[in-house]
C-alpha cells in the first residue's frame, strides 16, 4: 500500500531539490526560451506521482524502464526538445543531483548510504 504521507514528503523534497537543479540544466541544454521553471515542477510532479502509482503495483524492472521512459516523455514534452536531448538532460540532471547529495552528505545535512 502506498502511504500517502511519505508520497506528500517526497514530492514536497523532490519539488524543493530536484526541479531546480532540472531547471537549470533545462535552460543550459534545451534552451532559455524552452525550459521553465514551471515546467520543471510539473515533470517533477507528474513524474513523482506516476513513479508513486508505479510503485504501488510493485512491477520491478519492466516498471523501471516504463519509468524511466515517461520521464525522459516528461522532459521531451515540457522541454520541447527530442529524446536524445532529454535524456542528456535527464543524465546531466541525474549527475548534479548526485553531486549535491554527497555535498549535502558532507555538510552533515543528509544520510549518505553506499551499498
Amino acid at each position: 500500500m502506498v502511504n500517502l504521507v511519505s508520497v506528500i514528503i517526497n514530492l514536497v523534497v523532490s519539488i524543493i531539490i530536484l526541479s531546480p537543479v532540472l531547471w537549470l540544466v533545462g535552460r543550459w541544454l534545451a534552451g532559455k526560451d524552452k525550459a521553465k521553471f514551471t515546467d520543471a515542477i510539473w515533470i517533477v510532479v507528474i513524474g513523482t506521482i506516476v513513479d508513486a502509482v508505479f510503485g504501488y503495483f510493485d512491477l520491478g524492472l519492466i516498471g523501471a524502464i516504463i519509468m524511466i521512459i515517461i520521464w525522459l516523455a516528461l522532459i521531451k514534452h515540457f522541454f520541447d526538445c527530442g529524446w536524445l536531448r532529454a535524456l542528456l538532460v535527464a543524465i546531466v540532471t541525474v549527475v548534479v543531483f548526485i553531486i549535491i547529495g554527497i555535498v549535502l552528505a558532507l555538510l552533515g545535512f543528509a544520510l549518505l548510504a553506499i551499498i
